[in-house]
């Protein structure tokens, strides 16, 4: 039973409750993006590039059959034909930065917010018990 206490104890902190939090908003916020990717972003640098999906291009290292020719990636795979799929690893990089950059931007943001904080005046601290009594002899005295 003291495995499932400490388990329990250690689950319901407060840091591992923020870390899943974090874990399924990160998943959400990752679906975002790559559908901002695929669906707004590389169709442009499709046109750009010549047209078709990007995630479609490749180069042919070894085809399947000598003197074979692929249309699309699709055919090449089918084909077992050894290619270098490039278009999906570069939509992949942009992906990651992309995400990496909003990172960067909520963890400027929240050190920026903590700075102040700290450059914020503290109030100043109570007078202790022997500076109050000060002041109520210097206050008798006055009068």
């Amino acid at each position: 039973m003291g495995f499932l206490k400490d388990f329990k104890s250690f689950a319901m902190k407060g840091n591992v409750m923020d870390l899943a939090v974090a874990v399924v908003i990160g998943g959400a916020f990752g679906k975002i993006v790559t559908a901002m990717v695929n669906d707004i972003i590389m169709p442009f640098v499709g046109i750009i590039t010549g047209g078709g999906k990007f995630t479609d291009r490749f180069i042919v290292l070894k085809p399947g059959k000598e003197g074979e020719t692929y249309e699309t990636l699709a055919q090449a795979r089918e084909a077992s034909a050894n290619v270098l799929a490039y278009g999906n690893f570069i939509q992949t990089i942009v992906d990651f930065l992309i995400i990496a950059f909003c990172i960067f931007l909520v963890i400027r943001t929240m050190e920026k917010m903590k700075k102040k904080e700290e450059e914020a005046p503290a109030a100043p601290p109570a007078p202790s018990s022997t500076d109050k009594l000060l002041m109520e002899i210097r206050d008798a005295l006055k009068k």
